[in-house]
């Protein structure tokens, strides 16, 4: 079997193509053995994972859970909301503590930027990054980028505009450097002032016109904004936000060609997305949910056989 090159899944900028690929291609064949009656295989019968999120989660929580559970690993969660880290346990010694049960692999959400690297020079566990503030959310970028391969066949030559909260955004970063080692075109359209200072250095242009993006684009991956993470006013309303940037079904029949419509999720419907473009013939965002679960299966799946000795 094809190893990974990394010993981590902390950021999509550690991957190589290869990396990606291989991911791709095992995740095909979980695929195909989630659609089974049977959905189960019993390949990490003799893991134990850790599910860590000092975030709220729904979706991406659900779906490693889900994952590993269908890899048939045991699986412990864990959330901080109800945990020693309210008395003042640091991360180091909360880690430990549960690594101390025999654990062999982390899945962590952590607020701050980093905090999956910091870890994984830590402690002695594979971790994996389910999303580190605003900075990289791998596994979604991952499941991303596969659902348009599923859609559109292949990811090479496509053109994929990010809409939204670039700035907040760790789904963004990831998507950045997952579509342009697969060969895609990739650009943003939102206002100014959510437009992180880095875009330049990835060779990522900024459209200020939705219009103009739509019709320019194969894919349209739309992102939530992220008032949580908002200290200041980026701009006047949310009502002004979706009348200039929002997606509706009247401006995708303005389009002179079909484009495909993604989001991470949460949806902010009737903000970012309106309902009929979210529950369309466009929209693949259940697609992405239920991908997410075969590329999550992949991932556990290729770092565990590194602790097959």
């Amino acid at each position: 079997m094809s190893k990974l090159s990394v010993e981590h899944l902390l950021s999509i900028k550690n991957l190589t193509k290869k990396d990606i690929e291989l991911i791709f291609r095992t995740a095909d064949n979980f695929k195909r053995i989630i659609n089974q009656p049977i959905k189960k295989v019993p390949t990490l019968r003799d893991i134990t994972i850790a599910n860590l999120f000092f975030e709220n989660s729904t979706r991406t929580r659900l779906s490693f859970e889900l994952a590993e559970k269908r890899l048939s690993a045991d699986v412990i969660n864990f959330s901080s909301a109800s945990s020693s880290v309210k008395k003042g346990e640091t991360l180091i010694d909360t880690v430990n503590n549960i690594l101390s049960m025999k654990v062999d692999m982390v899945v962590m959400r952590h607020p701050n930027p980093g905090a999956a690297e910091f870890l994984s020079r830590n402690v002695d566990a594979l971790i994996i990054n389910a999303g580190d503030g605003a900075h990289e959310h791998p596994t979604q970028a991952l499941l991303d980028s596969f659902s348009i391969r599923e859609k559109l066949g292949k990811v090479k030559g496509k053109k994929v505009v990010i809409i939204g909260d670039i700035l907040h955004s760790r789904v963004a970063l990831s998507n950045f450097h997952c579509l342009q080692k697969l060969g895609a075109e990739v650009r943003v359209c939102g206002p100014s002032t959510l437009m992180p200072k880095y875009l330049d250095s990835l060779g990522v242009k900024h459209f200020t016109d939705i219009k103009e993006a739509m019709s320019w684009c194969d894919v349209a991956n739309i992102l939530r904004i992220q008032l949580e993470r908002q200290d200041v006013n980026y701009f006047p309303s949310l009502r002004e936000y979706a009348m200039v940037y929002g997606t509706n079904k009247e401006l995708l029949d303005s389009l002179e060609k079909e484009i495909v419509v993604m989001h991470p999720g949460p949806i902010n419907r009737g903000v970012e997305l309106s309902s009929d473009v979210a529950d369309s013939d466009h929209s693949i965002i259940l697609d992405q949910v239920e991908n997410g679960v075969a590329i999550r299966m992949a991932v556990i799946y290729l770092l565990a056989s590194k602790l097959k000795k």
